[in-house]
């Protein structure tokens, strides 16, 4: 019986989607209009008034006299009134003609003249409640009038009205006052001045602060855990209520990777001093296998194989094996962290090993990991210990194996406005290690790396504004000539992420086999003006991009030389990130190359 309900379903939903999408023609085949209809307004009201005529409605009315359609006339000019009302257009001027035609079609022409558009000459926004004297919300009082969607001046409309409500209504139950609401609203319309005056007042009940936090569907782990993590995002027991940490919490809670769904709200009822919250999840599976293959213009195809256990036996920490295999590199890695503590660090532990080709150039690498990490969604910080090897065998001929010891510190600050598709804002990531070389002889060393990533919107004021994005990158590895510093712990650049028109790790040491080693110093700079498409005055989804790259990698300064990549490309913004491809002309390598990527990370 359930199959038989299921199967119902789907097709009820079919011949729901067949009915949507089938063509006008094939649905009105039987419609033939009774009269022609022409309104003629200026744009873009003319569109509107087509789209939502009365008249419309009674064209194809097969059995339509005369008499009925001359009622229907004698009414159209109030229905275009009041259309043109909600538009901000009270005094037009509305002329129906019917005209007959041997052998034709009646004929209805509708001339309108809009007259002036009625402009907003004053808003009042009244607070009742706490938020009316309450020092805490000066802010908020401050954002509702700044803010405030349908300022003097403007041109009114019922549409922008309910939108400019709704808005402020949403800026004042945001923070502190979760239950606000609206008390009166009117639009007291001056037809002979055509000016409307604005009177709102919000009710904004008393202050709300986070109580305790309750956990629902915990099964196969700990409640604290969510718990910590709902506190980590700003959801703290006394702690005003914000709707933006609320949202802070349930990204933290599927960010983690134990909760693949989560909800976080204001339990129904509750003290408003110490109101309790509600993180309703859905737990991830104790174990997951995930088989993935792909292909990138860099590495070529790729499989992938990961098995996560979530709660070791014995030990709890989560356990994330992977085996990767790509046209010229092959890695096996295993990473082992805790669950987070109460300031959201967690202690991890990870070793890797790479099978790494560049034409007669084979690279054996390992390396381990012990330390801690701290993430979030504006700032990650990390500290480890790393070991380093590197077996290098060049045109058959093995290289001395080069080891290192190092205690490294990295962090990364993102000011996006956007995490997934940003628009402005910056990132900037450091990493900074201090080291010793453990084969041939022991020398120190230092490391750093520093990234840097920035958005800003070009021609704001313009109806089709445009952004810059311009993206640095430097490294330097500071030791004696002759020390044996793992490649591991040097620099190579090119690729979709680095300097497009090159192929990945194409930029670096020439050596006299032909093919290139990692540098010491690292430098890469990206410039790209990115402009959005548009079709029929509506922003799409899509974006043309046109850029320059630049980067260099060497043993010394004096030999930085960059080698440069233009090109052009198209961006999809997806739910998921933008989706690029973009094609580029190394100008030293005099190839164009196609670099196809997925998502924004940094």
């Amino acid at each position: 019986m359930a199959r038989r309900r299921l199967s119902w379903r789907w097709l009820g939903a079919f011949i729901a989607w067949a009915w949507a999408w089938m063509p006008p023609a094939a649905l009105a085949a039987d419609e033939a209009p009774v009269f022609d209809l022409t309104i003629e307004a200026p744009a873009p009201l003319d569109a509107f008034l087509a789209r939502h005529a009365e008249l419309q409605r009674f064209r194809t009315l097969p059995d339509l006299s005369r008499s009925e359609l001359d009622r229907l006339l004698s009414q159209t000019p109030k229905n275009l009134r009041d259309l043109l009302g909600t538009q901000g257009y009270f005094s037009p001027t509305v002329d129906v003609q019917l005209r007959d035609a041997d052998g034709a079609l009646p004929h209805v022409h509708i001339r309108v003249e809009p007259g002036p558009p009625t402009r907003i000459a004053l808003v009042q926004i009244t607070l009742e409640g706490d938020a009316r004297d309450a020092p805490e919300a000066a802010a908020q009082r401050q954002r509702l009038q700044e803010e405030w969607a349908l300022p003097v001046g403007q041109t009114f409309s019922q549409s922008a009205w309910d939108t400019a409500k709704s808005r402020a209504l949403r800026t004042l139950a945001e923070q502190r006052y979760p239950r606000a609401r609206l008390v009166n609203s009117l639009a007291d319309i001056v037809p002979p001045q055509h000016e409307a005056n604005l009177y709102l007042v919000l009710d904004s009940g008393p202050p709300h602060f986070f109580g305790d936090v309750a956990v629902e569907g915990a099964q196969r782990y700990d409640a604290d855990m969510a718990r910590r993590l709902v506190r980590l995002a700003g959801v703290r027991p006394g702690a005003p209520y914000d709707e933006a940490a609320l949202q802070a919490a349930q990204r933290r809670l599927t960010d983690s990777g134990y909760y693949p769904s989560a909800f976080v709200l204001l339990a129904p009822e509750g003290d408003p001093q110490h109101h309790t919250v509600l993180a309703r999840v859905r737990e991830a599976p104790l174990q997951k296998v995930v088989i993935g293959v792909g292909a990138s213009t860099d590495r070529g195809a790729r499989f992938t194989l990961e098995h996560t256990h979530h709660r070791l036996p014995g030990l709890g920490w989560r356990a994330l094996s992977r085996l990767q295999a790509e046209r010229d590199t092959t890695t096996l890695g295993l990473d082992l962290s805790t669950p987070v503590d109460d300031k959201g660090w967690r202690w991890l532990t990870a070793g890797e090993l790479q099978r790494q080709t560049d034409g007669p150039r084979v690279t054996n690498s390992e390396q381990w990991r012990i330390g801690q990490a701290q993430d979030g969604l504006a700032l990650d910080r990390s500290y480890f210990l790393q070991l380093d090897r590197a077996r290098v065998r060049d045109m058959g001929i093995p290289q001395p194996t080069a080891t290192a010891v190092s205690a490294n510190y990295a962090w990364t600050r993102r000011v996006f406005d956007d995490l997934t598709a940003p628009q402005r804002g910056y990132g900037l990531a450091v990493e900074l290690g201090a080291g010793v070389t453990l084969s041939q002889e022991r020398q120190p060393y230092l490391r750093t790396r520093v990234r840097w990533l920035g958005y800003w919107p070009v021609g704001s004021d313009s109806p089709r504004p445009s952004r810059l994005a311009l993206r640095l990158e430097g490294g330097a590895v500071w030791s004696a000539p002759d020390a044996p510093v793992p490649v591991t712990q040097r620099f190579l650049a090119g690729g979709d992420n680095s300097v497009r028109g090159y192929t990945q790790r194409s930029i670096g040491v020439p050596l006299p086999s032909g093919v290139v080693e990692a540098g010491k110093l690292l430098s890469v700079a990206s410039l790209e003006w990115q402009r959005p498409l548009w079709r029929d005055g509506v922003k799409t989804p899509w974006e043309s991009v046109v850029f320059l790259d630049a980067g260099a990698v060497a043993n010394r300064a004096a030999d930085l030389k960059p080698q440069v990549g233009v090109g052009a490309g198209v961006r999809y913004n997806s739910p998921v990130g933008p989706l690029q491809a973009d094609l580029a002309y190394g100008v030293d390598s005099k190839r164009l190359r196609l670099h196809l990527s997925v998502g924004f990370a940094f």
